[in-house]
């Protein structure tokens, strides 16, 4: 099959997330599309240029019929989060973007995986996979992918070990409402509770979980306000889920997916650990969380219902 991805939206995000795709040798094709075509074409060129650095990949420029082909069609066009801005403050204005971009998407392809980033992610995903029409197992958004890897850092610093060696979800939405899932957190297979009898840096009280939560969750508003922009991290996001998918991993991730019936929600589109695989979400995982996390994993669902319900889907 072919490896081809394209890209709309070659802004930051779009762009860093085309550089991380072709680092790790995963397309063989990566077309970027831009209402901007001149920084589409100069992204293009400026990548083309490593090629002799990199496994063979071709990369241009082009339109929405190159969708036709295409294995991963993904999202990052849309308005900015600006200082200031929460994420769901974008959601009117990235709607009216993605009644534009997902009809001419879904004019050249109904067979591509969508992969939505930008943002209101988990919102955008659910207006995607509306305007699209596809199975919800091909419309993914790419969710608290990143936010569950700044919690995995945040913990291996404090306790001092690989992150690779942290297992641990943030769940929901990707923004201010996010779960950290503490009751299934574990370092090298141990209960988080249990490992810091090992780790001996008192890491296992409240404060210093609300601490790390607020840390993950402020994240990006830090980031923004020092610099302007998130895309370093959320392009290698992109690339673990794009690799998840065309390696037929059936890894777990924690995309944003469209709910039906977990923890009670269904019409509305979160993040909970997926197997994610070649024909994209192969399974939702239901997992035991501790009764305050799925009060809180609720009370965000019905949230962004209720967002849901003042946009025009119709």
């Amino acid at each position: 099959m072919s490896n081809k991805i394209v890209i709309v939206g070659a802004g930051f995000v779009g762009a860093t997330s085309a550089y991380a795709i072709m680092n790790w040798g995963l397309a063989s094709e990566i077309v970027l599309i831009d209402l901007n075509e001149e920084k589409a074409e100069g992204e293009a060129m400026d990548l083309s240029h490593g090629a002799a650095f990199v496994k063979p990949v071709k990369i241009r420029n082009g339109g929405y019929e190159d969708c036709k082909d295409a294995r991963i069609v993904i999202i990052t066009a849309g308005a900015n989060q600006e200082p200031g801005e929460t994420r769901l403050d974008l959601v009117h204005k990235n709607t009216r973007v993605f009644k534009s971009i997902v009809p001419e998407i879904i004019k050249y392809t109904k067979d591509a995986i969508l992969l939505v980033v930008t943002n209101p992610v988990d919102i955008l995903t659910y207006v995607t996979k509306k305007l699209s029409g596809l199975p919800s197992s091909q419309v993914i958004g790419s969710g608290t992918v990143l936010d569950t890897s700044r919690f995995r850092y945040l913990l291996s610093e404090h306790c001092r070990v690989n992150p690779r060696n942290i297992h641990g979800y943030v769940l929901g939405e990707h923004g201010d409402h996010e779960v950290t899932a503490w009751s299934l957190t574990t370092v090298a297979g141990v209960p988080f509770p249990e490992y810091c009898t090992f780790c001996g840096r008192q890491c296992s009280n409240e404060e210093f979980k609300e601490e790390v939560s607020r840390q993950v969750r402020n994240a990006a508003y830090e980031i923004i306000e020092r610099k302007g922009a998130t895309y370093y991290a959320v392009g290698l996001g992109v690339a673990r889920i794009v690799e998840s998918i065309l390696r037929d991993e059936n890894s777990i991730l924690t995309v944003s997916t469209i709910l039906d019936g977990q923890y009670g929600l269904d019409n509305v589109a979160l993040s909970l650990p997926v197997i994610l695989g070649a024909e994209g979400i192969v399974r939702v995982l239901n997992l035991d969380l501790a009764p305050e996390e799925e009060k809180k994993l609720r009370e965000t669902g019905e949230l962004l219902q209720g967002i849901i319900k003042e946009l025009d889907l119709e």
